[in-house]
């Protein structure tokens, strides 16, 4: 069963829904454990340096993007942890598959339409294709 879960999530009402499902699969096993992972990207951190404002101020803004996921695992007793990367999402979340035998990677999708997401690429599209695990991509 998903005992180990990996949980991406951005902010966006995507990855609250991702995060929901993620909770849902998470209760059903005991002792399940959910990595909750936001990776910075280069356009956020280089935002950081332009606008000269205190790292701790750009940690609080990633904090609070990830605060109503983690709030949700509190209420549920979901055993979780919180990781802030900083790179390219979909290759820094396929890392992390490679580097830790996570069951499942649940993340919610973007949206793009077809078009873009030939030409921009998804982080969901990239996961799918290059994680060692199942991935659960929620709309």
């Amino acid at each position: 069963m998903y005992q180990h879960i990996l949980l991406a999530v951005d902010g966006s009402e995507n990855s609250i829904r991702a995060a929901r499902e993620a909770v849902k699969i998470a209760s059903l096993v005991d002792g399940s454990e959910v990595t909750v992972v936001y990776v910075s990207d280069y356009r956020e951190d280089e935002n950081e340096v332009i606008h000269d404002a205190s790292s701790m101020e750009f940690d609080l803004a990633r904090r609070k993007k990830i605060q109503p996921v983690a709030e949700m695992l509190d209420r549920e007793k979901i055993f979780h942890q919180i990781e802030v990367l900083h790179g390219i999402p979909g290759p820094a979340i396929v890392k992390m598959t490679e580097e830790k035998a996570y069951d499942l990677v649940v993340l919610g999708s973007r949206g793009l339409s077809p078009i873009r997401e030939v030409m921009l690429g998804s982080v969901s599209h990239k996961v799918v294709n290059h994680a060692k695990c199942p991935v659960l991509v929620v709309k």
